[in-house]
């Protein structure tokens, strides 16, 4: 209800004015009843000011004092034609009236300070104002200065009304080519502030001629006081106002336009009444200030040209040919590009939108700005990569990045990749840029948080675009193939499941590693095509032990999957499409997934909960040496852990390893997980863990991959061990 006051409030307004118009003319009930709006208005005003900013407060203040003087004056008014039967001018009114004018200005000055301070918008107000008062001058303010039956005095306090105007119009331009108008309580005042000045000018220029004896003016004044009320209560006045955005479309040129015209306009006017009466003075002047300002805004806007040339237009950091600049500039010294590229950034955009995206990378570039010394560079290069111009250790940037961003309702843990170069041993400004981004492909790879430039990365980056085009060459060609490793029941040593692992048998070069091509297919997005045919693969070899009848045959295949391949919208669709064309049921399948992959990214969560849906069970490979393993098994679907080989190497030596070791297995049974542990390599590691309590186990001891595993296990079945 309390957003809506200002409906109401409106609406109560426009029916007092229509009261007032329906009361006798030229009565005391009328004239109180015209006081009584504005008093109220003015109260309205002040009750609604507290509820402000501080520097909004102070405006809507000074509004509402403006107001409640002006509103004094017309009590004043009253009395003199009811109470003494006449009508004097100038009056204590007048008094008043001029002094709510200031108030009113003063405070329509700070809420234009605050939507817009650029030059060009002062400029622009200035244009208006100055052609505004021109017309005023001509029409109203010239005849009454050569009205020589008033004194000197009374001359003028008349000329003060329309100069008033002018600086009240002043402040309304302001206003409007600021973009302050989007706001929908700026919208409201600039109503009354319009329809105060229509009527202002109306009664001026009437009064010039002739006088004014009550009437349509009247109903201008009235809706004025409703309106700036109802503006004052608006919910939108409380709003931040964020960065100022002038309006630079069509209704702001015309009304440049229309301004910067006025002084020819008044030439012409005079010139068809009576050449002889051509205020060439106050003309000329008048051209002659506008011309200048025109200039200033031309000016004005070759340097806005150009800074938007060489600014980002989301953020307002500088650009890429900002920054290119600024590294000429820095060529033969000290100074060092960061390369910043935000991971999982797509995730965020695809889960919250583009809108929370775009905010987080205003965040993102508000942030690094703070963290650069004077005399640095901020850059955004395009998407989620910025770039940093800086003299200090780029591990500041790392560390400022590292806190969570609140985007609205958003918490957002931001990670990225830093690569680093210098500006020495060139003169080309182009090349610190390709080192830092040689750097940062390499932080992204190795999983660093920034690595520097080296020569030797130069090679490497060479070497794995060659690799990057061999790849697709060798998935075209089938020069990628499958092996299996074993996963035991203990402490039979039973096969209960295996691991499908990928090898690379490349024609010229032999055996290629995997810890050498997975990366690379990961940064050029080609583990998605590569990871399908692993699924497929793995499936169809797993159908054809299932279907075979042995009694030695593995009841499930694991099969590992990426951070990009979660990261599609279809891959769960891709799985069930495997399952239903190889034939293999759901519950034969694992999918293995690190602790990374899935961190913080709810485009990942959500897809291994579709996943799951079918049947699938979930692997939490590596586990323990991720980000935040136990807040995992709050929010993921995952089924099985697979302790991390680092945990098992010590653990015949007594100490916090086994400790571990042990308080994962409790966990797991807690809340009906399997647990296997990776990496055993010796029967006493075997033994250890059978005490300890696990029951499955993965390693060199039990088996090495191999494409075509004997399944034939060393010791007993026991029919009775459980499946991972």
């Amino acid at each position: 209800m309390r957003d809506r006051l200002w409906l109401l409030w409106a609406f109560i307004g426009a029916a007092a004015t229509a009261g007032y118009f329906a009361l006798p003319a030229h009565t005391l009930p009328r004239s109180l009843a015209y006081d009584a709006i504005g008093f109220v208005s003015a109260l309205v005003m002040l009750a609604a000011a507290r509820r402000n900013s501080r520097t909004r407060r102070l405006a809507w203040l000074l509004m509402a004092a403006g107001t409640a003087v002006w509103s004094g004056g017309d009590f004043v008014y009253t009395y003199y034609e009811y109470g003494l039967h006449a009508a004097p001018f100038p009056s204590f009114a007048d008094v008043l009236y001029l002094s709510a004018y200031p108030l009113m200005i003063g405070g329509l000055f700070l809420l234009a300070r605050d939507r817009g301070r650029g030059r060009a918008v002062i400029v622009d107000a200035a244009i208006v104002a100055i052609g505004a008062g021109l017309v005023l001058w001509t029409f109203v303010m010239q005849p009454i200065a050569q009205d020589a039956s008033i004194s000197g005095g009374t001359r003028l306090i008349a000329l003060a009304y329309p100069a008033a105007d002018v600086l009240l119009l002043a402040m309304v331009a302001r206003l409007l080519v600021s973009g302050a108008a989007r706001d929908p309580s700026v919208r409201l005042l600039v109503a009354a502030l319009g329809l105060l000045l229509a009527a202002d000018i109306a009664y001026s220029v009437v009064n010039a001629y002739t006088s004014y004896d009550g009437g349509l003016f009247d109903a201008g004044w009235l809706l004025s006081y409703a309106l700036w009320a109802a503006a004052a209560l608006h919910p939108a006045v409380r709003a931040p106002a964020g960065p100022p955005r002038p309006d630079s479309g069509r209704p702001r040129l015309v009304l440049l336009a229309c301004s910067s015209l006025l002084a020819p306009a008044m030439l012409l006017v005079q010139g068809l009444q009576d050449p002889r009466a051509i205020e060439w003075q106050a003309d000329g002047i008048g051209a002659g200030a506008l011309f200048l300002l025109v200039v200033a805004r031309m000016a004005g806007l070759v340097r806005e040209v150009h800074t938007l040339a060489m600014r980002d237009e989301l953020t307002g950091l500088a650009n890429r040919r900002e920054l290119e600049h600024r590294i000429r500039a820095a060529l033969g010294t000290g100074a060092e590009v960061a390369l910043i590229d935000l991971d999982d950034f797509k995730g965020i955009n695809d889960r919250l939108g583009h809108g929370v995206g775009d905010r987080l990378l205003v965040a993102v570039g508000e942030r690094l700005t703070a963290a650069v010394a004077p005399g640095g560079t901020v850059a955004r290069l395009g998407g989620d990569e910025f770039a940093v111009l800086l003299s200090a250790s780029p591990a500041a940037l790392v560390t400022v990045l590292s806190e969570p961003f609140v985007i609205g309702p958003h918490h957002l843990l931001v990670r990225a990749s830093v690569g680093v170069a210098d500006c020495r041993g060139t003169d080309d400004p182009f090349e610190p840029l390709r080192r830092a981004d040689v750097a940062m492909y390499a932080a992204k790879v190795t999983g660093g948080r920034h690595v520097r430039y080296t020569p030797e990365l130069d090679a490497r980056s060479s070497e794995q675009a060659s690799l990057g085009a061999a790849l697709r060459c060798a998935l075209d060609e089938g020069q990628f193939f499958l092996v299996y490793q074993p996963i035991v029941a203990l402490p039979s040593t039973r096969v209960a499941g295996v691991e499908a692992l990928v090898r690379w048998r490349h024609p010229v070069h032999g055996l290629v590693s995997p810890a050498d091509f997975v990366p690379v297919a990961e940064h050029n997005g080609l583990i998605v095509e590569l990871g399908a045919w692993i699924l497929r693969e793995a499936c169809t070899r797993m159908e054809s032990w299932r279907r075979a009848d042995d009694a030695s045959a593995p009841a499930k295949m694991s099969v590992n999957v990426s951070a990009r391949q979660l990261s599609e919208p279809d891959f769960a669709q891709v799985v069930a499409t495997v399952l239903r064309e190889t034939g293999l049921p759901a519950s034969y399948l694992a999918l293995e997934v690190t602790e990374t992959a899935v961190f913080d990214s709810t485009v990942a969560l959500d897809t291994l909960r579709a996943v799951k849906a079918l049947g699938v069970r979930i692997a939490l490979d590596d586990f323990g040496t991720g980000h935040s393993s136990l807040g995992l098994l709050r929010t993921a679907p995952v089924d099985i852990l697979k302790v991390d080989k680092s945990f098992i190497d010590d653990l015949a030596v007594p100490g916090a390893q086994a400790a571990i070791v042990t308080a994962l297995i409790d966990v797991s049974n807690h809340l009906g997980l399997t647990a296997i542990a990776e990496g055993v390599e010796t029967p006493e590691q075997a033994e250890r863990l059978v005490a300890m309590g696990y029951r499955f186990a993965q390693g060199y001891l039990f088996g090495r991959p191999t494409p075509d595993p004997d399944f034939a296990a060393p010791l007993a079945l026991a029919t009775a061990e459980p499946h991972p």
